[in-house]
C-alpha cells in the first residue's frame, strides 16, 4: 500500500519519463536527419509507437514504478539504468525484425546516450523538487506506536529512516506513571491510555501496534476508543492462524502490519481514482443539469413557502468532520430541522418538497459538495450531528463508516436502508452495509451503485418520502 509520498512520486517519474522518453525519440531524429536526410523516412509513427511500448515493457518487467522499488531513491535509481539499457535492447531487436539495420546502428546509440543524460538529470531533480514538496505541504503520514519494547523499537527506526513519508510521534506502554516522558533518544514516551488523546491533539490517523488484541485487556479497550475517534489501529507482529476472522496483511519492510479490515481505499492511488471520477461526474451534472435546474426548481420552491430555496446543515463528514450540506428546500421553515428526520406523512413537507424527495432531486446540490471535496458520489449518507452523537453512542461499530467520506447515494441505499430510521435495528443494518462497502471497494462497484440509483428513482422507493 503506497503511501503519499510514494504516490507523488510514481506519478512525477511516470510524466517526466514520457516526456523523457518521447523527447529523445524527437531530439535524436533532428540530430540524425541533419547528419543524413535520408533517414528521415524510419521515423513513421509505428517506430515511434513501438519506441514507447518497448519503455512501458521495459519498465513493467524491471518493476520501476511499484512502490516496493519507490520505497527507496537508490532502488529506483538503479531500476532506472536497469530500465533504459532493457529499453533499447527491446527497441534494437524490433528495428532488426523490420530489417532496419542502417536505422539502428545510428538511432540507438543516439538515444542510449540522450536517455542516459536526460534522466540522471531528471531523477537528481525530481528528487530534489519532491522532497521540496513534502516538507513544504507536510505529506508524511504521521504515526505513533504501542509497545515500548524491540518490535516497537524496530518499527520506531524504519518510520524515523522514511521521514519523507512517515513522522513518528512516540511510543504509549503499559504504564500506569501518568504523563509523557522523553527517553534518551529523544522520543516521547506515554501510557497506553493517553494514546488516543495524544493523536486526537496531534491529527495521528494511524496508530501501530506491538500489542496484539487479547494480549491485554487495554489493547482491546483501545480499539473501540480509537474506533469512535476515526483513528486506525494496526498491529505489527505474526498472528496465530484463524485467531481473527478477518484481517488485511502488508508490510513495512520485514515487518508484517495487520489490519483487523480490509481498506482498498487506504490505497493512494485508489483514493485518486474515485477522487477523479467523483470530479468528472460532479462536473458533468453542474454543467448540464444544475445549470438550468436550479433556476426552476428555486422559483418553484420559494413560490409555495416562504424562505431560502436552498436548505443547507452541518452534517458529519470524513474523519466526523463537520461540513454544510446541500439541498434544495423540501420542507416549511421550522425549527427542527436539525433535531428530527422527515417521516411518512411529515406536516413539515412542502408539495414540490414531495415531489423533489420522492425523485431525489432535492439531493442534487450535493453534487458541489462532491465537487469541492467535502462529499464522494458514492458513500455512506451524511448523518445530522446530533444522530451521530446518538447513534455511535449505542452501535458498536457506528463510527467506522466515518473513515470514508459520505456519499449522495450508498451501498445501504440500494439495497433499501434509506430514509428514516425508525429503530436502532435499522442503523445497525445501515451501519453493516456501509462498513462492507469501505471494505470491498472498486470503482466497478460505484459504477453499479449509481446505477442501481438511478434504477430505483424511476422503480419508485417506499423509502423515499
Amino acid at each position: 500500500m503506497g503511501t503519499r509520498f510514494q504516490y507523488l512520486l510514481r506519478v512525477t517519474l511516470l510524466t517526466s519519463d514520457f516526456i523523457i522518453v518521447n523527447g529523445s525519440w524527437l531530439i535524436s531524429y533532428f540530430i540524425l536527419q541533419n547528419i543524413n536526410n535520408s533517414l528521415g523516412t524510419q521515423y513513421s509513427p509505428l517506430n515511434l509507437f513501438a519506441f514507447n511500448l518497448c519503455w512501458l515493457l521495459a519498465a513493467g518487467l524491471l518493476g520501476l514504478y511499484q512502490y516496493v522499488t519507490l520505497a527507496k531513491l537508490e532502488t529506483t535509481f538503479r531500476q532506472t539504468v536497469k530500465t533504459i539499457l532493457v529499453h533499447i535492447c527491446f527497441f534494437a531487436v524490433f528495428l532488426m525484425y523490420r530489417d532496419q539495420a542502417e536505422f539502428y546502428k545510428s538511432f540507438v546509440l543516439v538515444s542510449l546516450i540522450l536517455q542516459s543524460v536526460f534522466f540522471t538529470i531528471s531523477r537528481f531533480f525530481l528528487t530534489f523538487v519532491v522532497e521540496f514538496i513534502i516538507d513544504k505541504a507536510r505529506l508524511q503520514q504521521k504515526t505513533a506506536i504501542i509497545g515500548y519494547n524491540e518490535m516497537g523499537m524496530k518499527l520506531a527506526n524504519y518510520f524515523e529512516g522514511k521521514q519523507k513519508m512517515y513522522s513518528f510521534e512516540g511510543f504509549f506502554d503499559i504504564d500506569d506513571s501518568g504523563g509523557y516522558a522523553i527517553n534518551e533518544d529523544g522520543r516521547i514516551v506515554g501510557a497506553i491510555d493517553q494514546c488516543i488523546d495524544f493523536a486526537i491533539k496531534n491529527e495521528i490517523r494511524e496508530v501501530y501496534s506491538t500489542l496484539l488484541p487479547g494480549q491485554h485487556e487495554k489493547v482491546t479497550e483501545l480499539l473501540e476508543v480509537a474506533e469512535r475517534n476515526c483513528i486506525r489501529v494496526k498491529f505489527v507482529g505474526e498472528f496465530q492462524p484463524g485467531a481473527y476472522a478477518a484481517h488485511h496483511v502488508e508490510y513495512l519492510d520485514t515487518l508484517p502490519v495487520i489490519s483487523l479490515r480490509a481498506e482498498p481505499l487506504q490505497d493512494v492511488s485508489s483514493r485518486v481514482k474515485k477522487r477523479f471520477f467523483d470530479i468528472f461526474i460532479s462536473s458533468i451534472v453542474i454543467i448540464l443539469i444544475l445549470s438550468w435546474l436550479i433556476p426552476i426548481l428555486a422559483i418553484l420552491v420559494k413560490l409555495e413557502s416562504k424562505g431560502a430555496a436552498f436548505f443547507r446543515q452541518l452534517r458529519s463528514g470524513k474523519n466526523n468532520e463537520p461540513f454544510w450540506c446541500y439541498k434544495f428546500r423540501s420542507m416549511r421553515e421550522n425549527k427542527e430541522g436539525d433535531l428530527l428526520q422527515a417521516s411518512k406523512g411529515d406536516k413539515r413537507i412542502t408539495k414540490i418538497g414531495a415531489f423533489l424527495r420522492k425523485t431525489s432531486l432535492d439531493e442534487f446540490p450535493q453534487f458541489w459538495n462532491v465537487f469541492i471535496g467535502d462529499m464522494s458520489i458514492v458513500g455512506p449518507r451524511p448523518h445530522m450531528l446530533k444522530h451521530t452523537e446518538q447513534y455511535s453512542a449505542i452501535i458498536k461499530k457506528y463510527m467506522v463508516r466515518q473513515f470514508l467520506k459520505p456519499g449522495i447515494t450508498g451501498w445501504a441505499q440500494v439495497n433499501g436502508y434509506r430514509g428514516e430510521t425508525k429503530d436502532t435495528e435499522l442503523m445497525e443494518k445501515r451501519v453493516e452495509y456501509d462498513i462492507w462497502y469501505m471494505e470491498n471497494w472498486s470503482l466497478m462497484l460505484d459504477v453499479k451503485i449509481i446505477f442501481m440509483t438511478v434504477i430505483n428513482i424511476f422503480k419508485g422507493e417506499e423509502q423515499a418520502y
